[in-house]
């Protein structure tokens, strides 16, 4: 079993427990992690507690993991964006509010209860949960992911992301004008401390983290960027941007209280390169931007004008 620490800080206090915990991870949903408190799998200061428990400033809360159970995942018919497949593998574009694979209390509406109905000849690898997951993008974050349609491009592709050989890049909109061209945030990423909700550059249980970005356009107050990922650590675009005073536009976890309000990121996965398990051939596609991303530029362009 896993287990997680939570500490309550003053921005927390006053919120209840099955909230807070729900908000530690976006594939957790609020009722399964209410029947996780019900079972005695959450204490406050080792004490079991209930569901509308509100926390209190320097509440150590604890959650230990009970073991995943062999759930049906039910395959749903969804209009997937397809852009590219094969007996081997599959890309797809996944849309801004999806969620990638199901989790206990979440099994429907994410991206493998899709690819389940669009095909049956997944990569079991990664579990019942997880079929053909080589990677995973944020719910809020629209764009490109290659999926492994059986073990042999699994472990291929794996191989590829391990030695950092697939190309990944990335558009975003952040706060503040970033005044050089371009540069890389060479960070390690780990848990916070403080708040295990969120991830943060620190070197205490740490993986190393590289991103490089450039700036391709400059507004009043915010910049557009393309990131390209050399590692790909939990939410490293967020964190490395916030990092070094960058953060995203409309990231609720780790952009500013006053942002845009976009319903999430200013994040787009818009190109996907590597090299096909089986021919060896290098494959690259690119997605364009989501229309809600174009209009938040044009209509930074127009307040810059």
């Amino acid at each position: 079993m896993e287990q997680f620490d939570i500490h309550i800080t003053e921005e927390n206090k006053g919120q209840r427990i099955d909230k807070i915990i729900s908000s530690f991870d976006e594939e957790w949903s609020r009722t399964q992690v209410q029947d996780w408190i019900r079972d005695g799998h959450v204490t406050v200061n080792g004490s079991t507690t209930k569901a509308n428990y509100k926390c209190s400033a320097g509440d150590a809360i604890s959650v230990t993991m009970p073991e995943p159970e062999s759930l049906d995942v039910v395959p749903e018919q969804m209009d997937l964006h397809i852009y590219y497949e094969d007996s081997d593998v599959l890309v797809v574009n996944k849309p801004r509010g999806m969620v990638v694979h199901p989790a206990p209390g979440h099994l429907s509406g994410t991206l493998v209860n899709g690819l389940m109905a669009h095909c049956t000849d997944l990569s079991g690898i990664n579990g019942i949960m997880r079929p053909g997951i080589v990677h995973r993008i944020d719910k809020d974050t629209s764009g490109l992911l290659m999926v492994a349609k059986n073990d042999l491009a699994h472990k291929s592709l794996v191989d590829q992301l391990v030695k950092k050989t697939v190309t990944r890049r990335y558009k975003a909109i952040v706060h503040g004008v970033i005044p050089h061209d371009d540069g890389t945030i060479d960070a390690p990423i780990g848990r916070n401390k403080h708040d295990r909700q969120s991830m943060t550059v620190t070197d205490d249980h740490s993986k190393d983290a590289v991103t490089h970005f450039k700036v391709l356009e400059r507004f009043k107050d915010f910049s557009y960027i393309e990131c390209q990922l050399e590692t790909g650590r939990t939410h490293q675009i967020r964190v490395h941007m916030k990092y070094i005073g960058y953060p995203l536009a409309g990231d609720p976890k780790y952009g500013p209280k006053k942002t845009l309000d976009i319903n999430g990121q200013a994040l787009h996965a818009g190109i996907l390169g590597f090299k096909h398990p089986r021919t060896q051939e290098y494959l690259q596609f690119e997605a364009p931007l989501p229309v809600e991303f174009e209009e938040l530029l044009d209509k930074l362009r127009r307040i810059s004008d």
